[in-house]
């Protein structure tokens, strides 16, 4: 960063990594001002430097598109696309939304199936939005209800079902005349007779086109509109590919049956497009199956907010909530907005917002942030400036994320860039070829449509799929859920994994680690922690047998418990509780509790009738396995980040690891978004957390890596989620990443084993398209069952 950059970000009182106001806390950097020291750490650490120059000028140009504003007037909106695919389908709509009247630009993605759109309100609402990115088959809806997704799937279900009762009808003479008259399975006699009526059943062969048009251009219309949209944005697909030989099986077909032949492959148009959706379904069904692993999760946003008028109080919509109004945060309710506290004491949990693992005391004077928790007391909040939410700028800075994150082009695409033009330019030689060598235009034409229909890419259509399929279907049987069939593609390249702390390498829990106390103090503590909502109240009252029973006097407050036990007074808490009460804390016990607190625990001082008799020290535990799961993408070669919200006194654990490369620590949400952008420069990175806090970094991320446990956002950033939180599954991934892609390989080699040789007889003429037919239909068989066959030993 520049002199002047950082002059200007002081101006505007921005951070110089994270973009927050510098109101929440202003660090001095050597060239620039930060908001925590977390954030200049990371600066100091990584910089602005990426790769090499091109990298600088892509990286700027996909933040200027990520953080720009909105031009003045318009609004920005997200929606969710259902039926996007691949990158042409992210192309295709955002040219779409381009071309359209008060629309400013758009960012698609249709890895978490997003669409960004900057949109006047004045020409185009959010309605019109909708319809105008409703076409060509897509269906847009809101991307907070995203009922498009299943509405989707129920309507590719009827197509299946549709495509198996007309291929039937469509079957049904095959098998009863054209395929013994083929293959000579009837006597000389009995086949004669059937060929003479072949030859004359125009109404059959009416019927058979009817049949076939209505699979073709129904069953199989979201695989012509894949096929059309890639030839509008100028990139061949595998839809093109697989569209190319239905259409060329159907355009053989018809024209035969014209010219009074009886080799017609109407069979081969109905088997591609419903071998070939059924595919898809099978891919998706088993992905609707992994995501219903998946518990009901909360929302971290709030709705409602509880405003103070007049002495009364009203429950009103955050959205009318104005910048000076007072709102009251009883015990267990979400602080709606950010402000700060006027009237009342209490303790929040902001882990969800910020990753602090330990509970944060609140009283007048003090800020707080939308979506922590109040657990324990009252508090009177002012709302601050704008009257927004930490996590709400949390969730739109995710939605930026997820509509910028675009796609990989898949193995079988890139592959049909080069191999439907191959085929097309064949056929077109083919054809000429017959032509000059003296062959009849109908002959010729024959000739080609056979080369464009033997190389029927069923196979190769299933090749992806279907491993993909198998891939998530290993996956949840080890309780991994994959949301995005690109994610084993894209995690072969990744050679960093950056860690949350807080739920992911630790549980979130506070625990006893230990006491030193008398055990009768310990007894009295675990009573009164027992009458107490405080976060720390049940780690102390289950760690502390105490009788309930035996509290006669009990008084909360934001920074511990005080009451009688058994005849005695009895104080439990921070040692400030201790200097109210006017009671005597030795020397010894601070300095061990200032040492605790500089570990990255929490001391809690425990006394009787006057004095602190001794220290409980809580802490988050480890999560089980944490070190043999580091160890060993370490052994893989894998560079192993932590990156948590906590200070740096609480990862103290970690940072002597010798598998754990760096650590950074302090760093807000928004800041570790940038961090993982900045970490990613030159490298293929995945992100593994578990709170909202970790969304943006999530989303960052090639690949996020979200536990089940974890919050709504974090799972809805990611693209793989571990239900069981045994962070030895990230490991798992990396095998299964690894075995998907060996199985796609091996069931694209199979499929281009059969073109390789079916290509070269049809263009000699050698080859009837009936056999080339069967030669597809084991080649088919094959793919499905090397897919079927588990990809990880047990």
């Amino acid at each position: 960063m520049t002199a002047a950059q950082a002059e200007q970000t002081d101006e505007v009182g921005e951070c110089a990594l994270c973009g927050l106001p510098l109101s929440r806390g202003r660090v001095e950097g050597e060239d620039a001002v930060y908001c925590c020291t977390g954030c200049r750490d990371v600066h100091d650490a990584l910089g602005d430097e990426a790769v090499d120059a091109d990298d600088v000028r892509e990286a700027a140009a996909d933040d200027a598109a990520l953080d720009e504003e909105p031009p003045e007037g318009y609004e920005r909106s997200y929606f969710h696309v259902s039926g996007m695919h691949c990158t042409t389908c992210e192309a295709f709509l955002e040219s779409v939304a381009g071309k359209t009247a008060g629309i400013d630009g758009a960012q698609a993605s249709y890895v978490t199936e997003t669409v960004r759109v900057d949109h006047d309100p004045e020409t185009l609402d959010e309605d019109g939005v909708e319809d105008r990115l409703t076409t060509a088959g897509y269906v847009a809806d809101d991307r907070e209800e995203a009922t498009a997704g299943s509405h989707a799937e129920e309507t590719l279900l009827w197509r299946i079902a549709a495509g198996v009762m007309l291929g039937m009808a469509v079957m049904l003479p095959y098998f009863v005349y054209i395929y013994p008259v083929h293959f000579g399975l009837y006597p000389p006699w009995l086949a004669e007779m059937a060929r003479n009526q072949l030859q004359g059943a125009t109404y059959f062969y009416a019927v058979l086109f009817l049949l076939t048009s209505l699979v073709l251009f129904g069953v199989g219309k979201p695989i012509l509109r894949g096929a059309i949209v890639s030839l509008r944005a100028r990139a061949p697909n595998m839809d093109l590919l697989v569209a190319l030989a239905a259409i060329s099986a159907f355009a053989y077909s018809t024209l035969a049956a014209a010219l009074g032949r009886i080799d017609i492959y109407f069979d081969v148009t109905v088997a591609i497009v419903v071998v070939v959706t059924a595919g898809n379904y099978y891919e998706s069904s088993i992905k609707k199956r992994a995501m219903g692993m998946l518990s009901e999760l909360g929302d971290e946003q709030v709705s409602e907010a509880t405003l103070l008028d007049d002495g009364g109080t009203t429950t009103v919509d955050v959205s009318q909530l104005s910048e000076g109004d007072h709102v009251l945060v009883r015990t267990g309710d979400r602080i709606p907005v950010d402000g700060t506290v006027v009237d009342g004491e209490g303790t929040v949990d902001e882990a969800v917002v910020t990753g602090e693992s330990l509970p944060v005391s609140k009283e007048p004077g003090d800020e707080v942030v939308g979506g922590a928790v109040l657990s324990d007391g009252s508090l009177t909040v002012e709302v601050g400036e704008g009257a927004t939410s930490s996590i709400d700028r949390v969730t739109n800075l995710l939605w930026n994320l997820q509509s910028a994150n675009s796609g990989v082009q898949k193995l079988a695409d890139r592959l049909a860039v080069i191999f439907v033009p191959a085929v097309v330019l064949l056929a077109a030689v083919a054809g000429g070829a017959y032509l000059a060598l003296g062959a009849g235009p109908t002959q010729a034409v024959l000739v080609s449509l056979t080369v464009l229909l033997v190389s029927c890419p069923c196979a190769l259509g299933l090749a992806t799929p279907l491993a993909v399929a198998s891939g998530i279907r290993d996956a949840i049987e080890r309780s991994i859920v994959v949301f995005d069939e690109t994610v084993f593609e894209r995690f072969r390249g990744v050679d960093t994994v950056v860690f949350d702390k807080t739920g992911t390498l630790t549980t979130g829990e506070l625990e006893v680690k230990r006491a030193d106390a008398p055990e009768t103090a310990l007894a009295v503590a675990g009573a009164l922690e027992r009458r107490s909502s405080h976060p720390v109240a049940s780690a102390i009252a289950d760690a502390f047998a105490g009788a309930d029973d035996s509290v006669e006097t009990f008084e909360s407050h934001a920074n511990g418990v005080a009451g009688t036990v058994d005849g005695a007074e009895a104080v439990v808490g921070h040692p400030d509780l201790f200097d109210e009460y006017g009671w005597a804390v030795p020397e010894e016990l601070r300095d061990r509790a200032a040492e605790v607190r500089s570990n990255g625990d929490l001391p809690i001082l425990v006394g009787r009738d006057g004095e602190a008799e001794g220290v409980i020290v809580l802490g988050d535990q480890p999560r089980p396995g944490w070190e043999e799961t580091v160890t060993g993408l370490a052994d893989r070669g894998v560079s192993v980040v932590l990156l948590t919200g906590d200070e740096s006194e609480a990862t103290a654990t970690f940072r002597d690891h010798p598998a754990i490369d760096q650590v950074f620590a302090g760093v807000p949400p928004e800041g570790k978004a940038e961090t993982v952008r900045r970490l990613g420069a030159g490298r293929t990175l995945a992100m593994v957390g578990d709170g909202t806090n970790d969304g943006p970094a999530l989303a960052s991320a090639d690949i996020g890596i979200a536990l089940g446990s974890g919050t709504a956002i974090a799972v809805d950033a990611a693209d793989v989620a571990i239900v069981d939180d045994d962070l030895g599954s990230v490991e798992t991934v990396f095998d299964l990443s690894r075995a998907t892609g060996t199985r796609v390989k091996q069931n694209i080699g199979w499929a281009f084993c059969y073109n390789g040789i079916a290509i070269p007889l049809a263009l000699t003429g050698l080859l009837n398209p009936l056999f080339a037919a069967v030669a597809m239909a084991a080649s088919s068989l094959l793919v499905v069952t090397n897919s079927s066959r588990p990809l990880l030993e047990e």
